[in-house]
């Protein structure tokens, strides 16, 4: 069976945030911030996941229209945070790269999905 990357990278990012969570959590005391990421990114992995089993194409493209808002959703968080220098700019630009990647991808499947040309 073919691996599925976005289903992987995803994954390993949600990984990545709750590990910045944690940091966030303990080390800074910022808890609000934290909390919103913490929810975007990890809905965005599950969300992700869900569309295994979607019913029909549109239903893939719909879910995975919602888990791009999600992840574009994390990549503002990931932006004040990185503002408001609770991350580095080398801490931002790391993560900040695999979310872009995993945003192209998503709209790269919602294309496939609904046949339009990259």
């Amino acid at each position: 069976m073919k691996e599925n990357i976005l289903k992987k990278k995803s994954f390993e990012f949600a990984l990545r945030v709750v590990k910045m969570y944690k940091c966030l959590q303990d080390e800074k005391k910022k808890f609000i911030m934290s909390k919103q990421l913490m929810r975007s990114r990890t809905s965005t992995g599950a969300i992700v996941r869900e569309t295994e089993f979607a019913e029909s194409k549109n239903d893939f493209a719909h879910k995975m229209a919602i888990a791009q808002k999600e992840i574009n959703e994390t990549l503002y968080w990931l932006e004040l945070l990185q503002a408001s220098e609770y991350l580095t700019i080398q801490e931002f630009d790391s993560i900040n790269t695999d979310a872009v990647e995993i945003i192209k991808l998503i709209t790269a499947s919602i294309k496939t999905a609904k046949g339009i040309k990259h």
